[in-house]
């Protein structure tokens, strides 16, 4: 039986490979031959790191269609490209652009996709992943369309391993429109951020419904500041407006694995733990004694978090 190929979809940026994509060489070398899927104009610059990490071939093509991101041209050549090579797998990162093609080429090639795995496997010769809410919500599921199988995985589910390897470059021509693409980019805007990368984070300081009012957010960012941590949010409070949607943790926010978690005033419901489950230790603050956080918490403090988030900023700032 031919050695399985696992194809990666590779995100480039402008530091270069985005993490995401290097994590998932790791399952990609574990299940069969890894190849990375590279569309970019300056793609040839990230041949020798895809190698370095597992990648024996990396499929490349650098038209200045792809300069800027839009779906079409991406999924119309990606098409083409499974329609010649006929991969048994295709893995992509948790990111928006990610999503946005794997959505798209499912529907194109009429086949499943599984999204948010923890991890994914072949069991004799069908596939399964893990999808879930953290370590004590987990189901095992597979495909019955495919090849390919269209997997999403979460972040930090896996960790890039440098092997010192080298891959091979196959040139794939761009795909072009007879009539042009329907979206163009007419311009840019990059949002600036402040402070620790939420997703990079050690720790992390959340603060949640419990904490009663927008301004009362202060006191999880000051608390924050004094333990060098980024700040999070859960989504009730990000759709009442309090904070931006970049702070958001969850299922529908972003999925971190810090050493530390600290949520303050946030009940854990299922879609919160979601994004935070797979903590190292969580610490929760909240004045409800059967609040579903608690059952996740190495330290859980029933209490008033306007109350104790005050206290235990002093006291960190004292320590310090």
């Amino acid at each position: 039986m031919p050695e399985r190929r696992v194809w990666i979809w590779t995100e480039i940026g402008a530091d270069g490979v985005h993490p995401l994509s290097l994590e998932l060489l790791t399952p990609a070398s574990a299940m069969g031959t890894a190849e990375a899927v590279v569309f970019s104009p300056n793609g040839s610059g990230s041949t020798s790191v895809l190698g370095d990490n597992g990648a024996s071939v990396v499929h490349l093509c650098e038209d200045q269609v792809f300069a800027d991101y839009v779906v079409e041209p991406h999924v119309a050549t990606l098409v083409e490209l499974i329609s010649s090579e006929q991969p048994d797998l295709i893995l992509f990162p948790s990111t928006f652009p990610a999503r946005d093609v794997m959505a798209r080429l499912a529907g194109t090639l009429r086949v499943g996709v599984i999204a948010n795995a923890s991890a994914v496997e072949y069991d004799g010769d069908q596939l399964v992943a893990s999808v879930g809410y953290g370590a004590d919500f987990e189901s095992r599921v597979t495909l019955a369309s495919g090849p390919p199988h269209l997997v999403q995985v979460r972040r930090k589910a896996y960790t890039a391993e440098a092997s010192g390897g080298s891959a091979e470059v196959r040139e794939v021509p761009a795909v072009s429109a007879s009539n042009g693409y329907r979206v163009q980019v007419v311009e840019t805007v990059q949002e600036t951020s402040e402070g620790i990368n939420l997703e990079d984070a050690s720790v992390i300081v959340s603060g949640g419904r419990g904490l009663g009012q927008p301004e009362n957010f202060r006191l999880v960012e000051d608390l924050a500041k004094e333990l060098n941590a980024a700040v999070g949010a859960s989504r009730a409070i990000v759709d009442a407006g309090w904070v931006p949607y970049s702070y958001q943790v969850g299922q529908t926010g972003k999925t971190v694995k810090p050493s530390v978690y600290v949520a303050a005033g946030i009940s854990g419901a299922i879609q919160h733990i979601a994004g935070m489950g797979n903590s190292q230790h969580v610490i929760a603050i909240n004045s409800d004694p059967e609040a579903p956080i608690f059952e996740l918490a190495d330290l859980g403090v029933v209490g008033d978090a306007l109350t104790i988030l005050p206290k235990l900023t002093e006291r960190v700032r004292s320590e310090r």
